[in-house]
This record gives structure tokens, C-alpha cells and sequence, in this order.
């Protein structure tokens, strides 16, 4: 079964087992188990139901697998010929998911 979730301000389409990288979870642990409800759309094909915006007593379980930085990014500003040249840089942080069930 398949389901399209709302997280972290982004949506994935997402089945039993996935592994998702999605923006960090504040105060969370690895290991912990956390229920997503904001699920927009459940199941595929002719019997596919959609919310609006959302499904009620749909939920979708996850747990924490790890919390973690993503690679760093370099922002660089510059100014031709003025001598201006800015470097700075960049880690997102991030926790990697695993859908455990989809129910609704």
C-alpha cells in the first residue's frame, strides 16, 4: 500500500519499509517511534482515497534510525574587481526514517 505524507514542511509518496531523509525532528532520539497524520492521500490505483486536505484515522508509523548532518554546502558571495569575496558554509540536519506500517 501506498501513501502520500506531509513532514517537516514536504510531502513523500511512501510504502511499508522505506527509508526516507527528511529534516530533523526537534528533541528527538534514535530509536524513537513517531506516528505521522497528516497523510493527504492512501492506497494506489482505482482505490486510491484523498483527503482534503487530509485523511481522517490515517496514520503512518515510522521510527528513528538516525540523526544526523548532512554534506556541507559552500555559499560564496563575490564582487568583481572591488576585492569583496565572502565564504560561508552550510549543514542541514537531518533524520533518516523507516516506515514501519501504513494504517487507515
Amino acid at each position: 500500500m501506498k501513501a502520500t505524507i506531509k513532514t517537516q514542511g514536504r510531502q513523500f509518496t511512501v510504502t511499508e519499509g522505506d527509508i526516507l531523509k527528511v529534516n530533523l525532528y526537534p528533541g528527538s532520539k534514535e530509536g524513537d517511534a513517531i506516528e505521522i497524520k497528516d497523510v493527504i492521500m492512501l492506497g494506489e490505483g482505482t482505490e486510491a482515497k484523498f483527503g482534503s486536505p487530509t485523511i481522517e484515522n490515517a496514520c503512518v508509523k515510522a521510527t528513528i534510525l538516525e540523526n544526523k548532518k548532512d554534506n556541507k554546502i559552500t555559499i560564496i558571495k563575490k564582487k568583481r574587481r572591488q576585492g569583496y569575496k565572502r565564504t560561508k558554509g552550510h549543514r542541514q540536519r537531518l533524520s533518516v526514517i523507516k516506515i514501519n506500517s501504513i494504517e487507515g
